[in-house]
C-alpha cells in the first residue's frame, strides 16, 4: 500500500488546473472527525504532491505496478468478504485514481473534473432509456457500434479466461451467439471428443519425462485450447464468469487438500510417499466431512466458512 496513514489538511480546492502552487494550510485536528468528501481527498492528493518528496517524484509510468497491486488487493478483500478490508482497499484504489488525475492536472492535460465528466457522459450515453428518449438496447450491441473490430480496446495483458469471456460477449453483441445453453454444452462435448481423439492418436509422454514440443504437442494444445474456450462460453451462457468459477474451484481444492495434509500428519502418513489410493481415501473422507458439518472431523461447508477458515 502506498500510504498506511494519510493526513487530512484544511485547504481549499483551486478552481483552475495548476493553481495549487502555495503550501497549503497546516494540519487541522478539528477536521479529523469530520465526514470527508471526494473534494477533500483531491485536496489531500494535491498537498501530498506539493510536500511529500516520494509522491512528488511519481509519474504515471512509475505508478503502474501500484495500480495493479491495489486492484489485486481489493479483489482479495472482496473474495474474503471482509467489509472493513474492502473499504480500506477501495480507498487505496481511489488513491491511484486521484494520483493519476492530479499528475495530469499539473501538466495541463486533464483534471479530475474531466475524468468525472467523461464518466457521467459515457454512462448516460450507455443508458439512453434512463437519460434520454431512446429504447433500451443490449450493452454489447450498443458498444459494438463504436468499434472497428471485436478486439478493439481489450487490454493486451487481460488474463486469458477473462479475455475469452469478453470476446464471446462482444461476438454475442452482434448476434453471433447460441440461443440457450444447449448449444454451448454440446460444443463442450464435441471439443472434448476431439481432445480424446488427439490424445489417442498421439499419446503424451510418460509422467516425469521431459516435454517434447513437437507437432503432436501443438496439435493437442490447440484442441485443449478449443475445449477451454468452449467451456468459457458455456459458463457465459449459464450466467457465470469462468474466471470467478475457477477461482472458487481453486480455493475449494486448496482447502480440501490442506485438510488431507492435516489428517495425514495426525495419522503419521507421509503425503509424498502415501500413494494415490491412500490419498484418494483421505480426499473422499475430507469431502464427506465438508458436506456433513456435524461429523467428528468438524469441517465446515464452504458457505459457513470465514475468510480465515479457507
Amino acid at each position: 500500500m502506498l500510504h498506511q496513514r494519510l493526513v487530512y489538511v484544511a485547504v481549499s480546492i483551486p478552481p483552475t488546473i495548476g493553481a495549487f502552487k502555495k503550501t497549503p494550510a497546516s494540519f487541522d485536528l478539528s477536521r479529523m472527525d469530520k465526514t470527508h468528501s471526494l473534494d477533500d481527498t483531491l485536496a489531500l492528493m494535491r498537498d501530498l504532491r506539493a510536500r511529500c518528496e516520494w509522491d512528488a517524484a511519481q509519474t504515471p509510468e512509475s505508478l503502474r505496478p501500484y495500480l495493479i497491486e491495489e486492484a489485486h488487493e481489493l479483489d482479495d478483500a472482496i473474495r474474503g468478504g471482509n467489509d472493513m478490508l474492502i473499504q480500506e482497499e477501495l480507498g487505496d484504489v481511489l488513491l491511484q485514481v486521484l494520483f493519476h488525475s492530479v499528475i495530469s492536472e499539473e501538466r495541463g492535460s486533464f483534471s479530475f473534473a474531466d475524468v468525472a465528466q467523461g464518466l457521467i457522459t459515457k454512462m448516460k450515453g450507455r443508458h439512453p432509456h434512463l437519460y434520454g428518449e431512446a429504447a433500451k438496447e443490449p450493452w454489447e450491441r450498443m458498444k459494438s457500434k463504436h468499434r472497428k473490430s471485436i478486439a478493439d480496446g481489450l487490454p493486451a495483458g487481460l488474463p486469458a479466461l477473462h479475455r475469452a469471456h469478453r470476446l464471446q460477449d462482444r461476438a454475442a453483441g452482434v448476434g453471433f451467439d447460441w440461443p440457450d445453453v444447449e448449444g454451448p454444452a454440446e460444443k463442450v462435448e464435441e471439443e472434448l471428443d476431439e481432445v480424446r481423439s488427439a490424445l489417442e492418436e498421439s499419446p503424451p509422454p510418460k509422467s516425469g519425462s521431459p516435454p517434447l514440443l513437437d507437432e503432436r504437442h501443438y496439435a493437442v494444445e490447440a484442441e485443449l485450447g478449443d475445449l477451454l474456450f468452449a467451456v468459457v462460453n458455456l459458463c457465459r451462457k449459464a450466467g457465470v464468469h469462468a474466471s470467478v468459477a475457477l477461482d472458487k474451484a481453486n480455493a475449494k481444492f486448496e482447502r480440501r487438500f490442506q485438510e488431507v495434509e492435516r489428517m495425514a500428519r495426525e495419522r503419521g502418513i507421509n503425503v509424498a510417499q502415501a500413494g494415490l489410493e491412500k490419498l484418494d481415501q483421505l480426499w473422499e473422507e475430507t469431502k464427506r466431512a465438508e458436506l456433513n458439518p456435524a461429523s467428528p472431523d468438524g469441517l465446515l461447508p464452504p458457505r459457513a466458512r470465514t475468510s480465515g477458515d479457507a
